[in-house]
Parts: C-alpha cells; structure tokens; sequence
C-alpha cells in the first residue's frame, strides 16, 4: 500500500508500524478465517462444576495465599453508557415505548434519582411537576444531555446505580467495596480501571473525593491506579472497495480496535494474579457474598494450577535421557485432565525430545480461569473445544462472528452451548521464577472482526483486534468453572437497574 508523506507522519504519530498496517489491510481484503470448534465445553467434559462442601477448602486455599501474593484487580471502564439509553433516546425525539413507560414510572428507584431532580431544580424545573405534566422531553435532557447530568455520554463506571441508606454508590465504588473483600493482600488492595482519555479525570476525581471514606469504612488502603486504550492499537479503516478511508481533510481514519487492545494495558500490570471483571456488572451489598466466594475459588483453582504447572516443569528439565516415561503419561494426564488441551494428531509418533519440547511449550504460558454461567440467552461468547494453529485441542472462549454459522454442523454446536461467558477473569501473568510473560507473544492474530461502521455519511469497515478474553488469550492455558448466575448482573440498559437485584432490600 502507498501512502503519502503526510500520511507516513500521521502513522508515525499514531504509533503504528507500517508493515502494521498493510498485514490489517490484507485482513480486510482476504477476511479472517473462522475458528474450527470441535464441540461446546459442558459440565464435565471442559466445564469444571466445584461441589458446595468444597467451597470453604478453596476459599482457605486462596484465603492462605494472598499474603504473599500480588494481587490486581482490572476493570475496563471506557465504554460510554450511550447504548444503556437507547430507548430515553429515541423518546427524546418523541417515540416512547413500554421500556420508557417503566422508566418514568419507576423513576423515583433509580439512584440518580436525587440528582436528576437536583439538576432540574437548578434550572428553575421541578421533575415532579413535569412527570405529572408528562413532559418527558424535558425530564430526559436533564437526564441525558450536557443541560443536566450528561448520562447519555458519561461512561457507565460514573454513574450512579445503587441506592444505601448513606447515599447512592457508582459502579467505580462498588468495584472498590468488592475488590476489598478478595483482591486484598496485606490490607492492600490494588484496582486498575481503563479509561478513555476524555474522562479519566472525571474519574479521578470520584476517587479523590471518596477513596478515604471507602479506606475508614473497609480498613484497608487503595492504590487505584489507570491506563487508556494506547493509540498504537487503533486500527485503520478502509472503504468498501478496500482502499483507506480518509476524513474530509484527507488524512486516514484510525478507530479504536475494541477491548482487544487492552491485552496492551494488562500486559502493563506487574502482578502475580489479575482478576478482571466488567465494569457494569456490580450488584448491592446484600448480595455480592456469591461473587466474592467464587472470585476466591476460581483464584484457587488458578493457583493450584499454576503449583502443578511449576512442578512438571521441574520433571522435564534437563537431558531427554533424564526424563522418563512416568513424567511424559504425567504431563499428558495434567493436559487432558486439568488443563484441557489434547495434542495434535500423529502426537504419539513424535519422538520422545519432540513430546518434551511440546509439553515445555505448553506448560510455559499464562494461565487463565474463567468462570462460566449457565446460558441464558445472552448474546456474546461461549465456552468451546477448539482446534489450535499447531492443531492441539483445547478450550476457548468463542463469539458468534469467530463461527461459520453458515455451516449446519458448527451451527449446531454453537447452539449446543450449555454455558455462557459472564467476563469473570482470573489470570495468572508471572511463569514459575516470577518473570512476567509478553502477553502479546499469545494472541492469536487471526482471530480479529471485521465491522461494518459509516462517518460523514459514508459507509465504511472497520476491524477489531483479537477480543481480550478470545483472541488475545488464545494460547493461554485455559481452565473454565461454573459460577452461579447470581455473580452475573451486568447493566445493560437503563431499566435493568429496576431489576430486584440491583435494587435494595426493603
């Protein structure tokens, strides 16, 4: 691809090699290759399913651990709240519907409630008036736009979801009060957000006023630290015929690649063991017990794991000759039976030096466990069997657009999924000697999206990077465990915030 000299500067501004981008151009003219899913990980067969009399062990286990372990909590949190007010958005311009009606007849539940009525009072509005006097418009700007509370663009990590008796609380500090109660070690309790650069310091500001109250109330201190999506990591756009697309100034147009990118921002934190846990599903006090049991079960699993992972390591060091067959059916066993990933065919005709040097390979990666819920019905990504580029076997954590749907036989175990991916993360970053892993040596490139966008009126495509919890992980020993659908509550629209679980006991 040819560009100009003032394109060269451009790219060169942004962080981006050349080559970086003729290989992201060459995936928009050929496609990204669909993912070989060989069959849905269910319950015993790639889904782990702990027993409640087992709960309290794993606790203690990692319970024993964090003091001396470093722990990290990381929740993107750059996403606007835009698609949560769809509906307000549209009966902004006149076209309520049954979810609006809810809205305004539940408005008084909502935790933004006091502040929604503050803003209008502010102007000289009084929102109980204008509820009996159904004037909606006037009510959802305050609500959505910059003459009020500006939660139509705000990101979801500011703005406010649950109601206590001291006062209502955002997702950013429930994040704080939850990560205190398991990624806390030695009282230190380490949370991580990723932000976009417009309002990291809105956010930094809600920390700066209540981490102290959050320290005095829990006893325990916060380093709360951020990061943004790096330029380096957007990727160009293209018109329909494939050749760049370019603003009305003629310079390239680079967009965010999705949460892909922040395999970049994670490979960044220094820390034996990162939980990571989206920013819009938080729940109320009363009910966040079942999620911090099993964010402590799903980091012992990880760290027993990790302990037998260490000790093969240490059976198959040194000569081929000192290696016996015991630790081969060893490593094997640890593969098919803990870690989930079978060898490629033709396996046992390898020599003995080409099944050691396959094991090290595959003992030598970060380790992730993720926690799986029962499928609901949610759209998004599920846990599978998956053939590898080395043509291993193993488990991934796979979105609809990675599958031919096309094809009757893989559609048909796409919708055979039993389970459901709730982004419930516990990821170990460090090998066996404490030294961290490039985490951008295992994505799998191939794995990206192509998307169909428009600016300026203008249809275009844009292509997203390997997903964090798919691609980008993809050569990540992988262990999935069932949680309970209570640990999953995301907010997805605003009227799931009337729902009884994020809504205080009476």
């Amino acid at each position: 691809m040819q560009f100009t000299e003032q394109d060269q500067n451009q790219i060169t501004a942004q962080g981006i090699a050349t080559e970086q981008i003729d290989e992201q151009i060459k995936y928009f003219v050929n496609g990204f290759p669909f993912l070989n899913v060989i069959k849905a990980a269910t319950i015993g067969d790639g889904i782990i399913r702990i027993d409640e009399d087992q709960l309290a062990t794993y606790i203690h286990r990692f319970d024993e651990a964090t003091d001396e372990t470093d722990l990290v909590k990381f929740v993107p949190a750059s996403g606007a709240a835009t698609r949560m007010f769809k509906s307000l958005f549209a009966a902004l311009d006149g076209k309520s519907d049954k979810a609006t009606d809810e809205v305004f007849a539940r408005l008084t539940d909502f935790a933004f409630y006091e502040d929604l009525k503050a803003a209008m009072a502010a102007n000289g509005k009084d929102l109980e008036k204008a509820v009996s006097e159904n004037d909606r418009q006037t009510v959802l700007r305050f609500l959505l736009t910059d003459e009020g509370l500006e939660y139509g663009s705000l990101p979801k990590g500011l703005l406010k979801f649950h109601r206590y008796t001291d006062g209502p609380r955002t997702p950013v500090e429930e994040h704080l009060v939850e990560g205190a109660a398991y990624a806390n070690s030695n009282g230190l309790v380490k949370i991580h957000f990723t932000v976009s650069p417009e309002h990291r310091d809105r956010f930094e500001k809600l920390i700066a006023e209540q981490k102290a109250d959050y320290e005095a109330w829990l006893g325990v201190t916060f380093e709360i630290s951020f990061s943004e999506q790096k330029k380096s990591t957007d990727t160009i756009s293209v018109n329909l015929d494939n050749s760049p697309f370019r603003n009305p100034d003629g310079s390239l147009l680079f967009r965010p690649a999705g949460h892909g990118a922040l395999i970049e921002n994670l490979n960044d934190i220094d820390a034996d063991i990162v939980f990571i846990k989206n920013i819009d599903n938080v729940v109320p006090d009363e009910i966040k017990e079942p999620t911090v049991t099993y964010k402590k079960v799903l980091g012992a699993v990880l760290l027993d794991a990790q302990q037998q992972i260490a000790r093969l390591q240490g059976l198959l060091l040194g000569n081929v000759d000192d290696v016996s067959d015991g630790y081969l059916a060893e490593a094997d066993e640890l593969f098919r039976r803990t870690l989930f990933t079978l060898p490629p065919d033709g396996f046992d005709k390898l020599s003995k030096a080409e099944k050691i040097a396959y094991f090290r390979k595959k003992l030598d990666r970060p380790v992730r466990v993720c926690g799986m819920v029962k499928n609901v019905g949610e759209p998004g990504g599920g846990p599978f069997w998956a053939k590898n580029q080395d043509g291993s076997v193993s488990l991934q954590v796979v979105e609809s657009a990675q599958i031919d749907l096309a094809n009757p036989e893989q559609k048909a175990i796409f919708d055979g999924a039993t389970h459901f991916n709730p982004v419930d993360l516990v990821c170990g970053l460090k090998d066996s000697q404490g030294n961290k892993y490039n985490l951008v040596n295992y994505r799998d490139p191939l794995t990206g999206f192509i998307t169909a966008k428009s600016k300026d009126g203008k249809d275009l495509k844009a292509q997203e990077l390997p997903g964090l919890w798919n691609g980008a992980m993809a050569d990540w020993n992988t262990i999935f465990v069932e949680v309970p659908l209570i640990t999953f509550n995301p907010v997805k629209t605003v009227n799931d915030l009337l729902r009884k679980e994020h809504q205080p006991e009476e």
